[in-house]
C-alpha cells in the first residue's frame, strides 16, 4: 500500500535571528501569493491531512490549502528548521553555507551552539515514522523548510544532500511515494 508524503518548502520570508527564537517571521507578499499557487497545484491531489513545522513560514504557506481543503494544520515542533549555527549570534551567509555543506558530508558537524544533521534526524524521523503509520495508505502534506526537508529525505536515500538542499526553491513541492516506510519516488511538482 502506497503512502505519499508531499513536502511544502515555505515560501520567501526575510530572516531575522531574533524573530527565529520565537517561530520565524512571516512571508513576504511574493510568499503570500506563491502559497495561493501552492494551493492550486496540489487542490486536486485529494490530500487526506496537513501536518506542518509550527514556524509562521510554514504554516502560512500550507495555509491556503488548509482553506481550500477545509482541513486543519496540525503544527509540529519536530518539523522546524535546522539550526546550522546558534541563534544567539549572527553568522555570515559564507560561513552557513560551508556548515550546512559539510554537516551532509559529516552529519555530527556543525556550527557552535547549531543542531547536527543527526540531532535534526533524530528529532524528525520518529514522526515521519509516525505519520507513515498513522495515515498508511493516505497523503499527506507537510509545511517544512529546506534544510529539515533535505535532511529527512537523506535520511531515507543519502542522495540527497547539499546538492539537493542548494537547488531548491522558495516555495517548492516534492511528492513522496512510500510503500510502507521504504521510499520509492521523489518528484518534483513545483515549476
Amino acid at each position: 500500500m502506497k503512502t505519499y508524503i508531499y513536502f511544502i518548502r515555505h515560501g520567501i520570508a526575510p530572516f531575522s535571528i531574533e524573530h527565529e527564537r520565537t517561530g520565524g517571521t512571516r512571508l513576504s507578499e511574493q510568499g503570500k501569493l506563491d502559497a495561493k499557487r501552492v494551493a492550486e497545484i496540489l487542490s486536486n491531489e485529494d490530500i487526506d491531512v496537513i501536518v506542518s513545522s509550527s514556524y509562521f513560514r510554514a504554516l502560512e504557506t500550507v495555509s491556503p490549502l488548509a482553506e481550500l481543503l477545509k482541513k486543519e494544520i496540525i503544527p509540529y515542533i519536530e518539523l522546524i528548521e535546522r539550526p546550522i549555527a546558534s541563534l544567539n549570534y549572527a553568522v555570515s551567509e559564507e560561513e552557513l553555507l560551508i556548515g550546512i555543506e559539510q554537516s551532509f558530508v559529516d552529519i555530527d558537524f556543525c556550527l557552535p551552539e547549531g543542531e547536527t544533521t543527526r540531532q535534526a534526524q533524530e528529532r524528525a524521523i520518529p514522526l515521519i515514522m509516525k505519520l507513515l503509520s498513522d495515515f498508511k495508505g493516505k497523503k499527506i502534506a507537510i509545511g517544512t523548510h529546506g534544510n529539515i526537508m533535505t535532511i529527512i529525505l537523506n535520511y531515507f536515500d543519502a542522495n540527497y544532500g547539499f546538492e539537493f538542499w542548494k537547488q531548491t526553491t522558495k516555495p517548492d513541492i516534492y511528492r513522496l511515494e512510500f510503500e510502507e516506510k521504504e521510499l520509492n519516488l521523489v518528484e518534483r511538482l513545483w515549476n
